[in-house]
């Protein structure tokens, strides 16, 4: 079997669609040997913003001379990504390795497992054959029910809560916290990044003994760099040049500063560290001698909204010419006036190949602007947002129209 056919064969598991809750992780762990009990976990949970400081985490422990695994989803262009050790993916054979192991222990107990959980149970087992020192592990959704919540780390980090799948989780803040903070257990250090009275309320339900950095570090400040797109962070009188760019990246710096600071990380280390932090479609700047092109996964109405608190602070709305389409089952009604905020000049493109995407056309009903354009074709939609000659390209609304973007045009 090719790897296409595995991985064919390994995302047919999510027909089984999404289960919350750990017996089936749990007994797949048991049957393995429980491989997650073999390494320091960092889990990592929140709505947005888990994969910057993940990342962050990650490059600054490998800086430190660490042995580090990190697992993240979604993929952008290559199921590898989700799995990595000392920053290298996952390799295809690895992959079919770990996957006929996890089949067989399915195969063996008689369970029906989902995508994630098969996901799960390769990367703890991966993850204990490397015998890293650290696994920086992300919820996949949620938190209590999660199947990454077999762990039981030595920090837990809670970047902040929105209205995000709330099928699953619940209809505020507060359920969806509670659920978030299901990843709280005793003994670890646990780091947060908002104010919000109702995510604080149910924080303080799980747990008193908890750091919030935007409390801890009030005093600190920040500032975006428009000319090298990188965040300059005063923090106790030291300054850091974060790569990754955005007032909600200062958040994320952070929580991973609070976590590095915990393990005994040097200042050095995180200076240098953080300059070399890469985290692709998160405010991604491709620069040519013509222009300017931006990549962000922002796919939420939160997402959205703080990719306008960047723009805003940058750029005219008419100098913003911005790529959309937003999968069917996000909140399209309210991310639509967020855009057409910051961008006078809108192409709506198609992710209809995609079972949850959308054509321009249903998508434009959502907008409200006389300047739309609809232009099912992504690369006809760059190519016109090129002709605009604005100082600026946005692509957003999902991270499948970045991995379509980057396979048809930028990597093409």
């Amino acid at each position: 079997m090719d790897i296409n056919q595995l991985l064919d064969e390994l995302y047919s598991y999510s027909m089984h669609g999404i289960k919350l809750g750990l017996s089936n992780i749990e007994k797949l762990c048991e049957e393995m040997g429980n491989p997650e009990k073999d390494y320091k976990v960092i889990h990592v949970g929140g709505t947005n913003g888990k994969g910057s400081t993940s990342t962050t985490i990650e490059t600054v422990l490998i800086e430190n001379g660490n042995s580090v695994g990190k697992y993240t989803s979604p993929h952008i262009l290559k199921f590898n990504e989700r799995i990595r050790v000392n920053g290298e993916d996952i390799s295809d054979s690895e992959i079919a390795y770990y996957y006929k192991i996890v089949k067989e222990a399915v195969n063996k107990i008689g369970i029906t497992p989902t995508f994630f959980e098969v996901t799960t149970a390769m990367m703890f087992k991966y993850f204990s054959d490397k015998k890293i020192e650290y696994a920086i592990v992300e919820v996949g959704l949620g938190g209590k029910y999660d199947a990454t919540n077999v762990v039981l780390p030595e920090m837990v980090v809670i970047t902040n809560v929105s209205l995000d799948h709330t099928e699953f989780l619940g209809n505020n803040v507060y359920e969806i916290s509670k659920e978030k903070a299901g990843i709280i257990k005793n003994g670890a250090d646990v780091v947060v990044s908002s104010l919000d009275l109702d995510f604080i309320t149910a924080i303080e339900e799980k747990t008193t003994d908890y750091v919030n950095v935007l409390s801890k570090y009030s005093e600190s400040k920040y500032e975006l760099d428009f000319k090298n797109f990188i965040t300059e962070i005063t923090l106790e009188k030291e300054k850091y040049e974060f790569s990754l760019f955005g007032g909600y990246q200062y958040n994320n710096f952070l929580c991973a500063y609070e976590v590095l600071k915990k393990l005994s990380v040097p200042n050095s280390i995180i200076k240098s560290g953080i300059k070399k932090v890469v985290w692709p479609c998160r405010f991604e700047v491709l620069k040519t001698e013509e222009e300017i092109t931006v990549l962000d996964g922002a796919h939420n109405f939160d997402g959205v909204s703080k990719l306008k608190e960047i723009l805003k602070d940058g750029y005219e709305s008419d100098e913003v010419v911005t790529i959309v389409s937003i999968l069917k089952d996000k909140d399209i009604n309210k991310m639509a006036p967020v855009i057409e905020s910051f961008s006078n000049n809108i192409i709506l493109t198609s992710l209809e190949e995609n079972k949850r995407g959308m054509t321009g056309e249903e998508l434009a009903k959502s907008f409200v602007s006389k300047n739309i354009i609809i232009e099912n074709k992504i690369s006809k939609a760059y190519e016109l947002a090129k002709s605009m000659n604005k100082k600026v390209i946005v692509l957003c609304g999902s991270f499948y129209l970045l991995s379509k973007f980057k396979e048809e045009i930028f990597n093409g």
